[in-house]
């Protein structure tokens, strides 16, 4: 495992708003206690909301938020079908979650396309996410 990699996954771990030790994290991620430290420090560098100390543990208190992404068309159009996907799951909380997450996309998208038109067809146009409601 990457050290990148290895920093997503205790991203990951800690998601679950549980405090935890670096000794269990170390074992679970088959590193050491000072890797642990030196990866929260980087982590927290990062600015992920992490809380805790040395000997204490560690806790994500509050939603992480993603930095600026720059989304093709194409990207787009794949997240959308796998919102459609999640909203359409019979778990309520994770459905509910994907509207959440779809209207979040939404709202931060402009209204119109600021990139010139790519080769796709005028069917294409205006579909998805930032299209029109109805044509979900």
């Amino acid at each position: 495992m990457t050290r990148d990699e290895r920093l997503q996954q205790i991203i990951a771990i800690l998601r679950d708003g549980k405090m935890h030790r670096a000794s269990d994290l170390a074992e679970r991620l088959g590193v050491s206690v000072r890797t642990i430290w030196r990866d929260m420090a980087e982590i927290s560098a990062y600015g992920v909301p992490v809380e805790g100390e040395r000997g204490v543990g560690y806790i994500l208190r509050r939603a992480v938020g993603l930095p600026p992404l720059v989304l093709t068309r194409e990207e787009l159009a794949a997240l959308d079908h796998l919102l459609d996907l999640a909203e359409a799951v019979d778990d309520p909380r994770l459905a509910g979650g994907a509207a959440s997450l779809a209207a979040k996309i939404r709202a931060a998208l402009p209204s119109a396309p600021a990139e010139a038109p790519t080769e796709a067809s005028p069917e294409d146009a205006g579909e998805g996410l930032a299209g029109d409601p109805g044509s979900r």
